[in-house]
């Protein structure tokens, strides 16, 4: 966990106890060590670093390309081990720079619904995740985060009182095979069910 990383972290971490009353459920399924994918829903811009908060170790986010576009805010984020992506169209670089965290035995948080929902509610998955589930070839957690939404939802400007809590799902290894899918309909099946699995998820 390099200082930046460390900084941040120490910030949410202050944040989310002092302000949320933060709680992880399900905790004791966080001790594995390797690479996976976690996988969660989207509601605001706090879900990354409170999921991250979860994690006794540093964890790779994804982060939309046009940010790093921004000298200051690009910096801060690739020192806080964020991945550019292209939200509608991922693009090879993001895959492959996943792939390669992935065989180093790292996590990398990813979004299934590819956005910040409007309203609080589930979205359905876009194909993309599928395709990294599928290339990447880790073990997937699905997580779920409530209350976000209701501390800093979509479009607002500042922070609300509210109790954030996240629930750690059951470790997940797709076995391809069983998919009758192929292509784009394969990845879109997985990112289904993903979001399925993070839909089972109950505070």
């Amino acid at each position: 966990m390099n200082f930046s990383y460390w900084l941040g972290y120490r910030f949410f971490s202050e944040l989310a106890r002092g302000l949320y009353d933060f709680r992880v459920i399900g905790a004791e399924k966080l001790q594995f060590s390797g690479p996976a994918l976690i996988a969660s829903n989207h509601d605001s811009f706090l879900d990354p670093p409170f999921v991250g908060q979860a994690f006794d170790e540093a964890i790779h986010y994804f982060a939309r390309k046009s940010l790093f576009d921004h000298p200051l805010v690009g910096k801060v984020l690739r020192s806080w081990q964020a991945i550019p992506i292209d939200r509608d169209k991922p693009d090879a670089s993001s895959l492959k720079a996943t792939i390669r965290l992935l065989r180093a035995g790292k996590k990398v948080l990813i979004f299934p619904e590819g956005t910040r929902s409007p309203d609080g509610k589930l979205q359905r998955a876009e194909a993309g995740v599928g395709l990294f589930i599928a290339k990447g070839g880790a073990p997937v957690l699905p997580v779920r985060i409530f209350g976000t939404h209701e501390a800093y939802p979509r479009g607002a400007k500042t922070l609300r009182p509210a109790r954030i809590t996240l629930v750690i799902g059951d470790l997940w290894q797709p076995d391809l095979a069983s998919y009758s899918q192929t292509g784009k309909d394969l990845y879109q099946a997985l990112a289904d069910e993903v979001m399925q699995r993070i839909e089972g998820i109950v505070a």
